[in-house]
């Protein structure tokens, strides 16, 4: 397998505590072009997001001592790390551990045993998802809801709203396309970028914690009973 090479160096930090599978993953990493930095347990992991700035976590469940889900919820309520991109790597039959890392704020999660390609394809697409937006000048304004696109600033009531990358091109999805109905399936294609669709419960979780960080302004994510969501254009 041969990647092509990023223009620019993004540095992931890599949390695991299999020897095995931390190599894997470096070297896939590495030959995609990413720097990468390696934390075998949970403590050395919130110390090393804290200190080397990584721009992206790939968070193994099981580690000893301060497992990942633990660490999930302690980056996701410091300011200095709340907006750090996260993957979960999670065992094949840990389905309540990828609903609670998906419900704690991680973006993405892959169960092992997993495809190297798979995950690198991932890694990419949610670093892409972070910076696209850079690109753009949209702007919203929804009474007290303010989306501020090329800044990946959200304001309720002049008050800001913490969103990880994922929620944020969530909501700004379904912000461009207020007054549509949004089908699940649609949402996974467009704000997950994935070609073959996995579960539709990764939506569900995300709108969920969006409405509650959004407060009030959660009244403009309508659900569409079996079919998906809309945002409400007042």
């Amino acid at each position: 397998m041969v990647y092509i090479p990023l223009e620019v160096n993004k540095r992931i930090l890599v949390v695991d505590d299999e020897p095995d599978a931390v190599e894997l993953v470096d070297y896939n990493l590495k030959s995609a072009g990413f720097d990468v930095i390696t934390a075998e347990d949970g403590e050395s992991a919130l110390e090393k997001a804290r200190k080397c700035a990584p721009d992206l976590i790939v968070l193994d469940v099981m580690l000893p001592e301060v497992d990942g889900l633990e660490v999930c919820k302690i980056l996701r309520r410091d300011p200095a790390t709340s907006g750090l991109p996260i993957i979960m790597l999670t065992a094949k039959a840990g389905e309540i551990d990828r609903v609670l890392g998906l419900e704690l704020g991680a973006d993405d999660y892959v169960t092992k045993p997993f495809s190297p390609r798979e995950l690198v394809l991932r890694v990419k697409n949610l670093l892409t998802r972070r910076s696209a937006p850079e690109q753009k000048s949209d702007h919203f304004q929804f009474s007290e809801l303010s989306i501020d696109v090329p800044r990946h600033l959200v304001m309720v009531e002049d008050k800001k709203v913490d969103l990880t990358p994922t929620e944020f091109k969530l909501l700004t999805v379904l912000a461009e396309r207020r007054g549509r109905v949004q089908s699940r399936e649609r949402l996974l294609q467009d704000v997950w970028e994935y070609d073959s669709l996995i579960d539709t419960r990764t939506v569900d979780t995300h709108v969920r914690r969006l409405r509650e960080k959004l407060d009030k302004a959660a009244r403009f994510l309508d659900t569409v009973r079996g079919v998906g969501y809309r945002f409400l254009d007042e």
